[in-house]
């Protein structure tokens, strides 16, 4: 297995900073700085180092519309596309006056009429304007989410690489799924497969749970460990090669009764789900869908934008006015969500990766389902 730190494929990052360009053009950018570490990727193809976990805003990424340069935080070159030359890399400081010194010296940063930033702190709220002192600070994101929200050719077999990865997790847990194990043991196997498979890094901290037989989105109140009649809920997810891969499938343990009536009606629902993911249509039409169903909406997003992070558009029952102004388009890869559940046997979960096309959806994950 491959261990060297590679930028990604120069066709895949090419496509995407175009569409970054373009979007900049569209909202009147000169300049964007980006902290966000899924947007520095996006825009430079470089997976850096070092940078997990909540951290503070820092401008890590500087793009130049007139020039399309792109100027880069990192002390190495491992990594770096080689379309990012080495003096376009300014090294990380503790006195930020420093990066404002690097930022000064790029050209264009003078003359920058308008400069968007994708997160601000205090601190640079104070800073980026001795490194752009003509320019107005404006909110860079919205050219970031709009820029993301469709994906390139490229980045759907990005994303097919990585479910397929989530899937051979999924499959491996199931395969240990009886009577006694313990969820903590089904998420360790399912961890260790995406291993396997040269992926380290799961995308969520939940990947199975006892449905709860008493509360309609609560895990089952026991130790953790799955007994005859259960149904289990597994979630698996993956960042592999920066993008998220992610499958969802819920599975009975043995005779689990009233199981097959609940199976179809998340599958009654499912097809309601699937249909509302034409282009064009309104993203309030999946919420539709549960209540064409008589189910109710569950609390997570009914489906969101599946990319780099968590990519719009979002669409949940708690943000009505924004799925009603939500319009699909091709190229849109949304993890859909369908959740059905019944006092005194459970909940069945299922995700599925699905694929906005002119010609109708398209679903990118296989993994089988449970059928009686």
């Amino acid at each position: 297995m491959a261990t060297e730190v590679l930028p990604d494929d120069r066709a895949l990052r090419s496509g995407r900073r175009r569409r970054v360009l373009d979007q900049m053009a569209a909202h009147d950018l000169d300049v964007l700085v980006l902290g966000r570490q899924a947007n520095v990727r996006y825009v430079t193809g470089a997976p850096q180092l070092w940078v997990a976990g909540t951290r503070p805003f820092g401008p890590t990424c500087v793009l130049v519309r007139a020039t399309g340069a792109i100027h880069l935080l990192s002390t190495w070159d491992e990594g770096v596309p080689d379309d990012i030359p080495h003096e376009n890399l300014y090294g990380i400081s503790w006195n930020p006056m420093n990066t404002m010194s690097a930022l000064q010296r790029i050209d264009g940063a003078a003359t920058a009429r308008r400069v968007g930033t994708d997160a601000i702190s205090p601190v640079f709220t104070q800073l980026l304007p001795t490194a752009f002192p003509n320019a107005e600070l404006v909110d860079g994101e919205l050219a970031m989410r709009a820029a993301r929200r469709v994906k390139t050719a490229e980045e759907v077999v990005s994303l097919r690489k990585a479910i397929s990865v989530a899937e051979s997790g999924l499959a491996a847990a199931v395969s240990e799924l009886r009577p006694g194990v313990t969820e903590q043991a089904l998420a360790g196997v399912l961890l260790e497969a995406v291993a396997a498979g040269g992926v380290s890094t799961p995308s969520n901290q939940d990947v199975a749970w006892v449905t709860s037989p008493d509360h309609p989105w609560r895990r089952a109140n026991s130790d953790g460990r799955v007994k005859n009649g259960d149904l289990v809920a597994f979630s698996a997810g993956v960042l592999a090669g920066g993008y998220i891969g992610e499958v969802g499938r819920t599975w009975p343990v043995g005779a689990a009764r009233g199981a097959a009536a609940l199976y179809r009606r998340w599958e009654s629902l499912w097809d309601r789900l699937l249909a509302a993911c034409q282009s064009g249509a309104a993203a309030s039409q999946l919420l539709d869908a549960y209540r064409a169903a008589g189910e109710a909406a569950p609390p997570m997003p009914v489906a969101r934008g599946l990319g780099m992070g968590f990519d719009p558009p979002v669409i949940s029952s708690h943000l009505p006015a924004t799925a009603a102004e939500e319009r699909l388009e091709p190229g849109m890869v949304l993890a859909v969500t369908g959740y059905v559940w019944e006092q005194g046997i459970g909940a069945v979960f299922g995700r599925e990766a699905v694929l906005i096309t002119p010609e109708g959806p398209e679903v990118l994950t296989s993994s089988p389902s449970w059928h009686e």
